[in-house]
């Protein structure tokens, strides 16, 4: 359906022309729009599969079956207990003990002193947790760190991590102990994370002056030489990002469209030499642009 035009390979070998013309882009912008999906935390670290799961979830992989931690999130537990046991280790190493990943560290560096708002679908903190400030940010699909009523019976979020460690350290055969599930405060209905899975999601005042802030960015960048960066979007929830960043760059003829994203580096023909699409992995090609030799700490 898409062309994929303006694309240039990443590789250790040839960095030097998709890094010179990410900060020509950058150093050209009157402002950037930074949109992140879950390509941008697996190029921090944050992958579901492989070792990192088989490690931390070995007990609910022999039993279950399970290929990644993605699915096993949408599993139908036997118990309250079960569940919370899967979650709270889910939570617990997405949001809790995940290091701040060196891409997004970068990110921050590459921006700095620039007019710029992010946009992100990541539910791992990742960003706040790197430096970036909350009133540059909208995280639209939640937060690892938020819990809300599964009914839901009010529009309120609570933080979760005293709650998650306690889980994880006193959790035993899958199972967390009966009085660690946690219940709505007001309702009394089982709690459930603050993730946009489907129409019970809850958007609290939190994001509500979020998603004022980003569509007041919008309104007071819109015709200026705004760059649409976007990292690591992928086709889960295409209309959050991708397309809406596509249609604002073809109606202002001074955006620019950037797309980083190994093997799905792509853009519609109509944008012409305005889209720019780097088939690479993100973060060498952050490191390249900050000036940081690949495996440096």
């Amino acid at each position: 359906m898409y062309s994929r035009i303006s694309t240039v390979r990443y590789t250790r070998d040839c960095c030097a022309e998709p890094v010179e013309r990410l900060k020509e882009a950058l150093a050209g912008a009157e402002a950037v729009l930074v949109g992140a999906g879950a390509g941008f935390s697996a190029s921090a670290g944050l992958v579901y599969t492989g070792p990192r799961f088989e490690e931390n979830f070995a007990d609910f992989i022999a039993v279950y079956g399970f290929a990644d931690m993605y699915s096993a999130g949408f599993h139908r537990y036997s118990s309250l207990e079960e569940h919370w046991a899967y979650w709270s280790r889910h939570i617990y190493l997405n949001r809790y003990a995940q290091p701040v990943g060196r891409p997004y560290l970068e990110l921050l560096e590459l921006l700095r002193g620039r007019d710029y708002f992010v946009l992100t679908t990541n539910v791992d903190h990742q960003f706040p947790r790197a430096g970036f400030e909350e009133e540059r940010l909208f995280r639209t699909q939640g937060d690892y760190g938020l819990w809300q009523c599964s009914v839901p019976c009010h529009d309120k979020t609570y933080g979760n991590e005293a709650a998650v460690r306690r889980m994880v350290a006193e959790q035993r055969d899958m199972r967390v102990p009966a009085e660690l599930v946690p219940y709505c405060p007001r309702c009394g209905a089982p709690m459930c994370m603050n993730l946009r899975v489907d129409g019970s999601f809850v958007e609290d005042a939190g994001w509500h002056v979020a998603k004022a802030r980003y569509l007041a960015f919008l309104r007071r960048t819109e015709g200026s030489r705004l760059l649409f960066l976007e990292l690591g979007v992928g086709g889960n929830t295409p209309g959050i990002i991708k397309y809406p960043f596509w249609r604002m760059t073809a109606a202002n003829p001074h955006a620019l469209y950037i797309c980083v994203n190994s093997g799905e580096a792509f853009a519609p023909k109509e944008l012409g030499e305005r889209a720019l699409c780097i088939d690479c992995d993100i973060a060498p090609l952050f490191a390249a642009a900050v000036g940081r030799a690949a495996g440096e700490a």
